[in-house]
């Protein structure tokens, strides 16, 4: 097996490959990671032919759609995922074969309604079911201790005691550890008394993953992050530099359009000398009037320069060819001791 644990932060990622074939499975990729994915299954020599998700993941952004869009592969889930994007769902006990590797699925439900694990010769790869030295929360959406409890003490648990365990997640650095290491050790699985695990989990108190509900919206229906709104605007708009915009405040000559995107308490408290102002939301329903030639060279402001950026984005995207972004915000140009315009 071609094998390849691929950490962000305390999430991970797998790549599996047939040393064969050189067919190879991507589980529970992270979107932050997608050309780190590829650049280690070029150097490995594999051709990944699916991507895979454990279940649908509360703290991180899955990279499944993006990839089997770039790739052109079947994204796999549990047959209960909620994702419309998924093209190959599996069954209890069904198998997915990459190469000549077979894969065989548990449906293990309890972190989340989809949870599966994903047997592989002498691994298991537990998603957020069975971690080291815990268990997946079940007071988020779709979790339920007591399904917990059935996957893991009447299900993984029951396998192989030799079989390697990878978690989805290992805060503290920890690459992997085995079925019998947890049975002997995972201070969670001591509670083997249905009720007394149930009580365990439910007075757990765990805080909110961050970006809970972002990750969980757009891991659930396909949609887009933030960040990949960002990324892709700032793909396709060109910046100016504050401090070019500063000299051309200084010789009282913009030669370009200056436009404030911000609402309008903030630019009336403070703008940049010469700045026009247009709300963001009122961009599309205001420009015709607001800036009637497409031709100009505008420059786009905002407070942090990340609005500015999507706005430049929708301008290019509305036929304003010479639109650019202001690299950085008022904030940073306030900070910067540049003039500033009160109303």
């Amino acid at each position: 097996m071609i094998f390849e644990q691929i950490a962000t932060g305390g999430c991970q990622s797998y790549l599996l490959g047939c040393d064969d074939s050189h067919s190879a499975i991507l589980i529970d990729p992270n979107i932050a990671q997608m050309d780190r994915y590829l650049g280690f299954a070029a150097k490995d020599g594999v051709r990944i032919r699916y991507v895979l998700d454990t279940h649908t993941h509360a703290d991180h952004f899955s990279a499944a759609k993006e990839l089997g869009k770039t790739l052109g592969v079947p994204v796999v889930a549990s047959k209960l995922s909620p994702a419309p994007y998924a093209d190959f769902r599996l069954d209890d006990g069904e198998i997915l074969r990459v190469g000549n590797m077979r894969l065989r699925a548990l449906h293990t439900p309890g972190h989340t309604r989809d949870s599966m694990c994903i047997l592989a010769e002498d691994r298991i790869f537990t998603g957020d079911t069975l971690l080291i030295g815990g268990t997946g929360r079940t007071d988020l959406p779709t979790g339920d201790p007591d399904q917990l409890y059935d996957s893991l003490f009447g299900r993984v648990l029951k396998q192989d005691p030799a079989l390697l365990v990878y978690p989805a997640h290992d805060y503290k650095g920890r690459s992997h550890s085995s079925i019998g290491e947890e049975i002997a050790n995972n201070p969670r699985l001591q509670k083997r008394d249905r009720a007394e695990f149930i009580a365990m989990m439910k007075q757990l108190n765990l805080d909110a993953p961050t970006h809970l509900t972002e990750a969980l919206r757009t891991n659930m229906s396909g949609g887009k992050t933030v960040a990949q709104l960002l990324s892709e605007a700032s793909a396709h708009v060109p910046f100016v530099s504050m401090a070019e915009l500063a000299e051309r405040v200084g010789r009282n000559d913009l030669g370009l359009i200056l436009l404030d995107v911000r609402e309008k308490d903030a630019f009336v408290s403070g703008h940049i000398p010469g700045a026009q102002h247009l709300p963001r939301g009122q961009l599309e329903l205001r420009v015709n009037k607001e800036l009637p030639d497409p031709t100009r060279r505008i420059l786009v402001a905002c407070e942090f320069g990340q609005i500015s950026t999507l706005a430049a984005a929708t301008l290019r995207e509305l036929g304003y060819v010479n639109a650019a972004a202001l690299d950085g915000g008022m904030k940073a140009w306030r900070e910067a001791g540049h003039p500033v315009t009160v109303l």
